[in-house]
């Protein structure tokens, strides 16, 4: 049976959260776990919560699943919003900083 997790609107930019979805996809959980808690990544702390939380909906939804059974499907990284800010240049320019952010969803099943 298939749980997933979203969170979204995170403060990382979608390109360096894809770097570790990459790296966990058709995993088992324990060894996605192992991976997310050893990277020094802010990305990697991000995509561990959402990974958890997709853990705990699958061991918590009643259906008698055990959490070693489990392999992560599909972690998937989309864009979300970007802030546009501006920062002042020399000749009285400005520069444009683009705070992007993402949305991050993580499938696992136990099949």
């Amino acid at each position: 049976m298939k749980k997933q997790a979203v969170s979204k609107f995170i403060r990382c930019s979608p390109f360096r959260a894809r770097e570790i979805t990459r790296l966990i996809q058709g995993k088992p959980v324990e060894e996605a776990l192992a991976v997310v808690d050893f990277s020094p990544r802010k990305a990697a702390r991000l995509v561990g919560k959402t990974l958890r939380s997709a853990i705990a909906n699958a061991v918590n939804s009643g259906t008698g699943i055990d959490e070693a059974d489990l392999v992560v499907e599909e972690a998937i990284v989309g864009e979300g919003p970007t802030m546009k800010r501006l920062r002042t240049k020399a000749r009285g320019m400005a520069g444009r900083i683009r705070k992007r952010t993402s949305h991050i969803r993580v499938v696992v099943t136990d099949e």
